[in-house]
Order: structure tokens, then C-alpha cells, then sequence
């Protein structure tokens, strides 16, 4: 009974950011399907986001992105999100659309684009200033296509010193999340391809530099938990971008193609001492085909219900088990609590919350798709690029 409640404890202190542009249209690089209701602007999306915290109870923050989301007052857009009981999170910098950045942004051979793309960096930080964020997300798409296009190693020394620079203006109490991707769009070499070549720009940056997780960001086969418990470690996790995938960056709804796999992630989290403040989790999805803010509160769920499981693990025999040397034993402790119907349970926690202990069927009773869907006629959509 005690545990049961320090596990109830915990899941209450949960929180996933959510991502602005999951709200807008959004989904694969071949066709974007619009949906009525999409939000038009910042401001509608965080009307969307807060739907999602209002019955999830577990959504208080939301990620910006720039230049999509810019707006002219950044305090006001602050104090508009708190008006809804939000809060504005992670301000994600874009240094990868415009023309200029063809041949890579803060690693390209021309000191003027790399001086553009600080100057975006700088302007991130800034909006940072402004909304009271603490982290910067950087994600980069440098990289090259053929053997020879550029200097491998000077482009290294570039990076490093442009993230230097940025690491430099951040505030005391402020961090920038260094993503990887370990390919796409540059098919040669990519800049920062995998978690070592981040740990290792982080680690020479200093505390206030740390690397981020993307969950669709691997190729097949590998053992994401294995990085994340290394990273925790190291005390350099600074968060993650969940979603799920099947062949690459699909961005599909977290724990939708490998439950038992978000289920591990979140038990070496537990494991780490990760499930902290410092420790970011946040949804990088996007929903083509799906209602997007059904999606989101699924999504949202999805986490809960892995971090309940993991919760659940029975640590002490667990590790009497792997003292012991016994592995089947070891491993049936792992799935007892894998296979354990945590539904229940976070009903109960819900309830506790004084939430509906289903926040699906609560947002489909509350009419708000059929509302925003009349309302939201006229104007641009917000969609991806926007």
C-alpha cells in the first residue's frame, strides 16, 4: 500500500511539454493533410495546449518554435499562456529552411551564413529573456552529400565555435539541448549524427550544455536505453524529444510502434535518479492523419502509462535477481511490471487530481473540436514551415 501511493506520488509530478506545432498541420515531407480547426496563430495554439493540460492534468508547459511561432511581444505571449495555466517552455531554433543554410548553417564554409545563424541563435535567447524559458533546443541539419564537399574536421571546429558563442550569452539559469540525428537531410556526413559526437561538444561546453534524446533520431536496432543510462550517468541528459517510429524521423505518437521500448527508456530514467526537473520530456510528433489534439492527450498518456509501469518495477528483487545471476529471474520481475494494466491506476490518479480518469473521452464531451472548427475560419493555418 505505501508503495502503491509513493508511486501514485510520483506519477502526480509528471509533466510533458508539448510542442506548438503538433497543433498545427503537420506530417510527412510528401503531403500535408489540413484539418478544420487548425490554429491560425501562437495564440490558438496554446487555447489547443491548454485542452490538453485541462485533462491531462500532466501538460503545463509548451515548446516554442522560431520563426514559426514569432511574435511581436514575447511577455504578452508569456502572460497569455499563464492566463490558461501554461507556461511557455523550450524555445526551439530553426537554422535549417531558409536558402541560405543549403549547405549547412553554423558549420557552413561561409562566415557570413554562420554569422546569420547566430544571429538567430542570439534571438532565441533573447525570446528566452522574454518568456522566462530555461531551455534552448538546437537541432542542426548541417552536414554533406558527397565525399570531398567539405572539410570533415573544419567543420567540427566550426560548430563548436558558434555553440561556444550561443553557450556564452545564456544566462545562469538558462541551457541549450544539443540534439543528434544520425542522418537526414545530409546523406554523407551529418554534423552531429549521434549522441557521442553531442556528448562530446557538451561536455567541453560546460554544465549548462547537455544533450537531448530524440526517440526517432537511431537507427534500427539500438538500444536507446543503453544511451539514455550512460547520459544519466554522466549527468549529461538534458532531456528528450518523444515520439515513434518505424524506418527514420516519423514523428509518429510516442509508444505507438514500441511500447515495451518506452517502457525501458522510462525505467532507466527511474533508474538514473532522471525523473527530475532537470530532465526534460517533451512530445516532437507530428499528426497528418489523426485529430491533433486527441493525439497529443494519447500521446501524453502513453508516457504516463510507461513511467507507471517502470514505477512499478520491483527494484530490491530485481537486483537480488541479478546478484544472484538468476536471468530469467531478473527478466520476470521486468515484465511482471511491463504487463501490469496500469490503466486503473491512473484513473485513480486522475481522480485524485480531480481530472475525468479518461481525458480522451472528457475532450471529446467538451464540443471543443466542433467549436474551434466553426470559429477558426479565415486566416493562414499554421502548418509546418510556417
Amino acid at each position: 500500500m505505501t508503495e502503491l501511493a509513493a508511486v501514485k506520488t510520483a506519477l502526480k509530478t509528471q509533466a510533458v511539454e508539448t510542442p506548438s506545432w503538433a497543433y498545427g498541420n503537420s506530417g510527412t515531407r510528401f503531403k500535408v493533410f489540413a484539418q478544420p480547426g487548425v490554429p491560425r496563430n501562437p495564440r490558438e495554439k496554446l487555447d489547443d495546449a491548454a485542452q490538453v493540460h485541462a485533462y491531462t492534468g500532466a501538460a503545463p508547459t509548451v515548446a516554442l518554435h522560431i520563426p514559426w511561432d514569432k511574435v511581436d511581444d514575447y511577455g504578452a505571449l508569456a502572460k497569455y499562456a499563464e492566463e490558461r495555466g501554461l507556461q511557455l517552455g523550450t524555445i526551439n531554433s530553426n537554422t535549417f529552411q531558409d536558402d541560405d543554410y543549403k549547405l549547412g548553417s553554423i558549420c557552413h564554409p561561409d562566415a557570413t551564413v554562420r554569422r546569420k545563424a547566430l544571429d538567430h541563435l542570439f534571438e532565441c535567447v533573447d525570446i528566452m529573456d522574454a518568456t522566462g524559458s530555461k531551455d534552448l533546443k538546437l537541432w542542426f541539419a548541417d552536414g554533406t552529400n558527397y565525399p570531398g564537399q567539405d572539410d570533415i574536421r573544419e567543420r567540427q571546429d566550426r560548430l563548436a565555435e558558434g555553440l561556444a558563442q550561443v553557450y556564452e550569452r545564456l544566462g545562469d539559469d538558462q541551457r541549450m539541448l544539443l540534439e543528434y540525428k544520425f542522418f537526414e537531410p545530409a546523406f554523407y556526413t551529418t554534423d552531429v549524427p549521434d549522441w557521442g559526437t553531442a556528448y562530446a561538444h557538451c561536455l567541453k561546453l560546460g554544465p549548462k550544455a547537455q544533450v537531448v534524446v530524440d526517440t526517432g533520431h537511431h537507427a534500427p536496432g539500438t538500444n536507446i536505453e543503453f544511451i539514455v543510462a550512460t547520459l544519466l550517468r554522466e549527468g549529461k541528459l538534458g532531456g528528450f524529444d518523444f515520439n515513434s517510429r518505424f524506418y527514420a524521423d516519423d514523428d509518429l505518437m510516442v509508444g505507438a510502434a514500441d511500447p515495451f521500448q518506452l517502457f525501458r527508456i522510462m525505467y532507466e530514467v527511474i533508474r538514473g535518479g532522471g525523473f527530475a526537473p532537470e530532465v526534460a520530456f517533451m512530445l516532437d510528433q507530428c499528426h497528418n492523419i489523426e485529430a491533433k489534439i486527441p493525439a497529443i492527450i494519447r500521446s501524453v498518456m502513453n508516457v504516463q502509462e510507461a513511467t507507471a509501469k517502470a514505477l512499478l518495477v520491483d527494484r530490491s528483487a530485481l537486483a537480488k535477481a541479478q546478484r544472484a545471476g538468476d536471468v530469467l529471474a531478473a527478466n520476470a520481475v521486468v515484465m511482471d511490471a511491463y504487463n501490469t494494466d496500469v490503466r486503473p491506476l491512473l484513473g485513480e490518479v486522475r481522480a485524485e487530481l480531480g481530472l475525468d480518469p479518461d481525458p480522451v473521452a472528457a475532450y471529446h464531451r467538451s464540443g471543443w473540436a466542433a467549436k474551434i472548427a466553426e470559429e477558426r475560419v479565415g486566416g493562414q493555418q499554421a502548418g509546418w514551415g510556417a
